[in-house]
Parts: C-alpha cells; structure tokens; sequence
C-alpha cells in the first residue's frame, strides 16, 4: 500500500511522538509512515521512543550552525513527504519552510489564535490561559507557515480548564484529551492527501 513518509521533529520526551506511533499501530494513521525521527539534542527520551519502534532516528543539534541544512538532508535522504513538529521546540526559518516540499504540520498546546506566537511554548501557553482565567483552552493543529503559529488550521479539540488547575495539571490534560487525540487524525488527513496526489 502506498503511504506518505513522514518525518517527525521532536524536542523532548517524544509523548506526542508516541501518540503518532500507536496510532500507525491502531490503524488510525494508515495513510502516512513514521520514516524518520529528527532530534533537536542528544539523550532525550524522544529517541528512546523512536529505538523502541524501530524508527530510524538522527539527531542534529538545533544550537549548532547547519541545523536547517543538516534536517533537510535527512529528510531527502529518507525521501520524506511530510514532516510533523511534535513537541519542537525550535522555529524553522521562511527559507527551511520554501526549500522542503512538502507539508509541514505542527501541534500547538491552545485553541489558535489565543497564546501562541513566538515565546509561547511549554508551560508558558498553559500558565498564559491560566493568568488571563478562560474556562476553555485546548490544542490546535496547523500547517507551519512563515508566520510563528500563523499557518492554516487542520484541527483543533477544545479541554475545560477546571478550578485548581497548575500549568502542569492544564498541560497534562490537554495532551491526554487533546494533543495526543487531533495530531494523529491531523497527520492522516495530510497523509491521505498526499498519496491522493501521489495516484
């Protein structure tokens, strides 16, 4: 069966990349294949997850110069049709977006356009809904674009902010409830149109 090959770029613990993973092992992501794992820094535990699952992964450091340079030829050596940001925690240039091809997604923890931007990463989103007191927040999906978060929308699933809620509590239930449920039906949809295209 044909399938988009995607490429997953990740930062940390790789949570999200787990949720694609099991979701290619439940059959909800059958249209795309985790190709490749690119890794911003060494030893997190993104890569352990990739080992895991048998998904070749590289790692290049975000911090050293050639960074862009480095993805994108890993990418064109794993002939990647699409790459998912999951967890990255970098931005890549207008140059990086023009030169790769094909889509590249990204998962955002709030409801686009409330907290997001440059500087709103991690824990900064959740502590932000929670300063300015919304009842709701959640997770969006959306094409990378050369505007920080300003790409078009694929998905978006709303999670109640309850009373009590601490930044780490809020972050935990909108990846459970959000992020890990809309990245991997996000995925699809790109994949599936990808292989449309490829017919």
């Amino acid at each position: 069966m044909l399938t988009a090959r995607i490429a997953v770029v990740v930062s940390g613990g790789g949570t999200n990349l787990q949720a694609l993973i099991d979701a290619q092992g439940r059959g909800v992501l059958q249209s795309g294949s985790i190709a490749l794992v690119v890794a911003d820094r060494a030893g997190i535990g993104a890569i352990a997850r990739a080992e895991k699952a048998g998904i070749p992964c590289v790692t290049i450091v975000r911090k050293e110069a050639g960074f862009e340079e480095g993805v994108l030829s890993a990418f064109r050596e794993h002939g990647i049709d699409m790459a998912v940001l999951a967890g990255f925690l970098g931005i890549f240039s207008a140059d990086f977006i023009r030169r790769f091809s094909g889509p590249i997604i990204n998962i955002h923890p709030a409801l686009i356009p409330s907290f997001c931007g440059k500087g709103f990463y991690g824990l900064r989103v959740h502590q932000a809904a929670l300063d300015y007191g919304v009842k709701v927040t959640g997770a969006t999906v959306h094409y990378a674009s050369e505007v920080v978060d300003g790409g078009e929308i694929i998905l978006q699933k709303a999670v109640d902010v309850l009373p009590g809620d601490t930044p780490e509590i809020l972050q935990k239930r909108v990846m459970e409830q959000a992020e890990w449920v809309i990245l991997p039906q996000a995925a699809e949809l790109v994949a599936a149109r990808i292989v449309r295209e490829k017919e």
